[in-house]
């Protein structure tokens, strides 16, 4: 831990050079972002409203697959389905936008050669969200909702409400697609010489009990098969990490442009 906060010193006062802002100035570029941001999640829940019902259908699709519905205990349960399906599809579509604004806010620390990375980071950070997304919702979900259902629950009649159903999917697949952004919070880390592909592999072992503690919080099943099916892709993704760790920390670029 000591060695990972010194590095981050040395990161920042290596970058002390870079063209400053005052408070003010970064308050008002982030009051900037937000509101540009915050546009962009309308518009994308207004899309999303139009076709909230189609939305809604692949949500469910995983438990009408097992012959079960939904089942509703408030009169306002309906319409807070359709605004709910509307913000969260309104997110998805509108991330692309909303990661640029993100981007546009922390370019000015950035030096210009490290600004090239914008579009890979764009694409790498919603293509892993959304592979985590399928993961957790062609896999995981499925699976775990026949095991809770028809094997814990198999003596009990099952009584699923769009409350519980709806915050049960959002876990697994929002979880899942959070996880899938490992590589990403690599890649900055490494990209301001905080950590390593050194430092990664030597503290492996400590990692594979973090992703398991991990897995075991946000799987939804209680079984040892569940945790692993959690586990298994951000394992992978960790040594993914570890390659891309490798590949832009500075200490490799600085080597790599010498060489050139």
């Amino acid at each position: 831990m000591a060695d990972v906060i010194e590095r981050a010193r040395e990161a920042v006062s290596e970058r002390a050079d870079l063209p400053g802002m005052s408070l003010m100035d970064h308050l008002d570029e982030l009051r900037k972002r937000l509101i540009r941001a915050v546009i962009f999640l309308v518009l994308g829940m207004a899309i999303a409203y139009a076709f909230h019902d189609k939305l809604y259908g692949l949500v469910q699709k995983p438990l009408t697959d097992l012959h079960l519905q939904l089942n509703f205990t408030h009169p306002t349960d309906g319409l807070n389905l359709s605004l709910k399906t509307a913000l969260y599809g309104g997110a998805i579509l509108a991330s692309p936008f909303i990661l640029y604004q993100v981007w546009l806010f922390i370019a000015p620390g950035l030096y210009q050669n490290e600004k090239k990375y914008v579009w890979p980071f764009m694409a790498a950070t919603v293509g892993l969200f959304l592979l985590g997304a399928w993961f957790g919702y062609r896999w995981v979900l499925p699976e775990g909702l026949k095991v809770l259902i028809f094997g814990f629950g198999k003596n009990l009649n099952p009584i699923i409400t769009i409350e519980d159903y709806t915050s049960f999917f959002l876990a697994v697949i929002l979880g899942l697609g959070a996880c899938f952004e490992l590589p990403i919070v690599i890649f900055f880390l490494a990209l301001f010489g905080i950590v390593d592909a050194k430092f990664l592999w030597k503290n492996v072992r400590y990692a594979i009990m973090i992703i398991f503690v991990i897995a075991a919080v946000i799987c939804p099943t209680p079984d040892p098969f569940g945790m692993v099916l959690f586990a298994s892709p951000m394992l992978a993704l960790y040594f993914v990490s570890i390659l891309v760790a490798y590949m832009v920390h500075p200490k490799r670029r600085e080597a790599k442009s010498k060489a050139a």
